[in-house]
């Protein structure tokens, strides 16, 4: 069965990846990376695409140490905060995530990444309620997000708020009509919610959009 999606977490400064690259092809990339980093330790910008290397190959200590070397020299970096931050929640060290999140929001109020970050970590820390009260004012900043809305919808979704996981994950499809996870997600909410002719349009317009069938047996076999 195709996993549902429930967490989202926009990367906007690594690079652009082929899905289709290999693991060695990714080592490669990073050799060449550590190699250029060895001839040029002070550039930032070198750092920031090895450190990016890394956190492609779930190398989340070595990640972060490049971002703490950036930091050191620019405590301000939005990007090495961010990602120390995403590396932090990786290694379970959550109250360092936590500050890291909070210093771009200090310098950047506001900021789209930092503030789903914080809100998905809360959840994951079971605080609950500062994970959603940031969740609605992301929503509210920014009503265009199909992401924020989905991303709200799935902390619903966990929460067993069928019904606003249901509007909230309608609300994506309409942002983004097409995104095939944001359908089936919406599918998984209808079928829990007992709507199983909903449920059922859902998976078949998901089909139509490309996802195989076998991929969604499980969420068929549900609608029965």
């Amino acid at each position: 069965m195709r996993k549902v999606v429930l967490v989202f977490v926009v990367f906007i400064w690594l690079p652009v990846f082929s899905t289709a690259q290999s693991y060695e092809q990714m080592r490669d990339s990073l050799e060449v990376a550590t190699a250029a980093l060895r001839q040029s330790p002070d550039n930032i910008d070198l750092r920031l695409k090895k450190a990016s290397w890394n956190v492609s190959l779930e190398q989340w200590e070595y990640a972060q140490n490049e971002y703490t070397t950036i930091l050191e020299k620019e405590p301000k970096n939005i990007a090495a905060l961010y990602f120390r931050a995403y590396t932090n929640e990786k290694l379970h060290r959550y109250k360092n995530a936590r500050m890291d999140y909070e210093e771009v929001l200090r310098i950047v109020p506001g900021n789209f990444n930092a503030t789903l970050g914080l809100a998905l970590l809360n959840q994951k820390d079971m605080h609950f309620t500062e994970a959603m009260d940031l969740m609605n004012r992301l929503v509210e900043q920014h009503p265009d997000s199909a992401v924020a809305y989905a991303a709200r919808a799935g902390m619903e979704l966990e929460r067993d708020l069928l019904d606003l996981a249901e509007y909230d994950f309608s609300e994506a499809m309409r942002l983004a009509p097409d995104n095939t996870d944001y359908v089936i997600n919406r599918a998984d909410v209808r079928i829990k919610m007992g709507q199983r002719k909903k449920a059922l349009r859902d998976l078949d317009k998901a089909t139509k959009m490309g996802i195989p069938k076998p991929a969604l047996f499980d969420l068929y076999q549900r609608c029965k």
